[in-house]
């Protein structure tokens, strides 16, 4: 499978031992993959077991979430925090309350988390939690409720140095600030343990923005290098219609890009001639989705039922920005055919390790999740600075922030990329260049 035997031999360990967890089996197989070209180079990788301390979470925490609907029913849930791997920095990953969530899935974020983090440069290790709780259809009341309970029971396990959680699919400023609130009442303390806070406490301005702005921004540095251009004028599909996907939507017509398709659980909207953004924002501003109401607006608009129809429309960027393996092999050869030459991934892994490896075998530019949307992430990693010390930044001092931050990581994935495989491969690139990282800290801190 791979060139390397200690990688061949330890993903087969890992198959056997996961079997039932197939989206961290993903993460890891696609790591390694990209890991391929270094482990022979560096026979320390195998002597200090990094690869197999790199792929055991330091601690995972499993517990049950009881709580009363408003008709008085006591509903229970699973809540988990998976703390991966704290060697350059407390953990630090988002909360999902959704259905589908499950160690699995929370394992493959936690992975990919670690060297999106180290990728930013700011001291943060990785780890990602939530419950399979859904929102969609609860009161406030309810969701206060819940939110409440999930941290009666988290808050042993978090702290400003230890562990600080975000928010991710079903987690935003809502469901942080009950979380918030609950957190500094056990306590007594206020401490930047949470990010993605309201700006009334503690918040962060620019963070809601930050991984949507941050992914338009790495395609710029891409566009750059690899073309010479910038985006003005460019077609852009975005798949999603949550925080992500709307802020890189509203950034991408601010650079001047006409977005032309977007989607939601429901379906697609497509517009050869641009679709209103505005419009959207508006729809989506309360409920992340969109497309049953666009039409009431836009009936000359084209709409389809299936959300992952909407890569088979022509365009010249694809931005993935809604979950995982929502882009499969069909849909990169129809990209293909229609014309696209650069895939940016805004969500984590959502393009399956099949359909990543056929858009580079037809050199289609791709810029992969743990570095393109890392720009959420680097502002968490800001809002925690500014909470220590206890200071605000302006939203322009944030958003160059997030800029350089996101030209970093695009120059380290760059270069890594060139060293060891080909410049056009930034996930070779990304993946290494956040390995180092972490590797060169545990080495340093012994085997613990």
């Amino acid at each position: 499978m791979f060139k390397s035997n200690y990688l061949s031999n330890l993903f087969q360990e890992v198959k056997e031992r996961y079997v039932t967890q197939p989206e961290f089996l993903q993460a890891v197989e696609e790591f390694f993959d990209a890991m391929d070209p270094i482990v022979n180079e560096d026979p320390n990788i195998e002597k200090h077991a990094i690869m197999e301390r790199l792929i055991e979470p330091e601690r995972i925490v499993k517990f049950r979430v009881t709580w009363f609907d408003d008709n008085g029913k006591i509903n229970v849930n699973r809540g988990y925090r998976v703390q991966f791997n704290s060697a350059i920095g407390p953990y630090k990953g988002g909360i999902r309350f959704h259905p589908s969530v499950n160690e699995s899935i929370l394992k493959f974020l936690g992975f990919e988390q670690t060297f999106k983090n180290s990728l930013t440069g700011l001291p943060m290790g990785g780890g990602k939690g939530g419950a399979d709780f859904d929102p969609r259809g609860k009161s406030d009341n309810e969701i206060m409720r819940f939110c409440q309970n999930f941290m009666q029971e988290l808050y042993r396990h978090i702290g400003p140095d230890t562990d600080v959680p975000a928010g991710d699919i079903g987690v935003g400023f809502r469901e942080i600030g009950y979380m918030y609130g609950m957190y500094r009442k056990i306590r007594n303390e206020n401490t930047g343990v949470l990010t993605g806070k309201g700006l009334t406490y503690g918040g962060s301005l620019v963070r809601k923005e930050a991984t949507g702005y941050g992914l338009l921004y790495f395609v710029e540095e891409m566009l750059a290098k690899y073309r010479e251009e910038t985006i003005e004028g460019k077609k852009v599909i975005i798949s999603g219609a949550g925080k992500v996907a709307m802020h890189a939507a509203l950034k991408a017509r601010e650079l001047g890009a006409t977005v032309v398709a977007m989607s939601d659980i429901n379906g697609y909207v497509y517009h050869k001639n641009g679709l209103d953004i505005s419009l959207i924002a508006k729809l989506t501003e309360n409920n992340p989705e969109f497309t049953t109401q666009y039409k009431d607006y836009h009936s000359g608009a084209e709409y389809g039922k299936s959300p992952k129809d909407v890569w088979t429309k022509p365009c010249d960027i694809a931005l993935p920005c809604a979950t995982q393996n929502e882009l499969p092999i069909e849909s990169a050869k129809a990209l293909v055919k229609n014309g696209c030459y650069l895939v940016c991934e805004g969500a984590n892994m959502p393009t399956t390790l099949e359909a990543t490896h056929y858009l580079q075998e037809k050199d289609i530019l791709f810029g992969p999740g743990k570095a393109a949307n890392a720009g959420g992430v680097a502002v968490s990693g800001l809002e925690m600075t500014q909470n220590a010390m206890h200071t605000p930044w302006t939203y322009e001092e944030l958003d160059k922030k997030l800029k350089d931050t996101m030209k970093s990581i695009f120059e380290k994935s760059y270069e890594a990329a060139e060293k060891y495989a080909d410049p056009r491969n930034l996930v070779v690139g990304a993946n290494v260049a956040g390995f180092m990282r972490v590797y060169d800290a545990m080495v340093a801190q012994g085997v613990i």
